[in-house]
């Protein structure tokens, strides 16, 4: 349970996205959150930090730690079923359209 609230507070799932491919100074990371706010980003960074899921390199770049590598291994298998689910999502709406729904 613990990791289903640390998970489901706002902006985390997507600070660790935007970090899978690589190290992010706070800046950079926050442009690509769509711009949250700097309170919002540094308390997630905190408390993903505290979770040992975050860490910092040696120019304090904000990174995922082997054990935030190993979470986004282990929600592949989600981000695969949303890709499928938003495919048959948009499709079902284009059809709905095209029907005047």
């Amino acid at each position: 349970m613990a990791a289903l609230d640390l998970l489901g507070r706002r902006w985390t799932l997507r600070i660790l996205w935007e970090l899978r491919l690589g190290p992010l100074g706070p800046r950079e990371l926050r442009s690509r959150c769509d711009s949250m706010s700097p309170s919002v980003l540094y308390q997630r960074l905190k408390d993903l930090r505290q979770a040992g899921l975050v860490g910092q390199d040696e120019s304090e770049r904000y990174r995922l730690t082997p054990l935030g590598l190993a979470l986004g291994e282990a929600i592949e298998p989600l981000n695969r079923w949303s890709a499928t689910w938003a495919a048959e999502w948009d499709g079902e709406r284009d059809a709905g359209r095209r029907r005047g729904e």
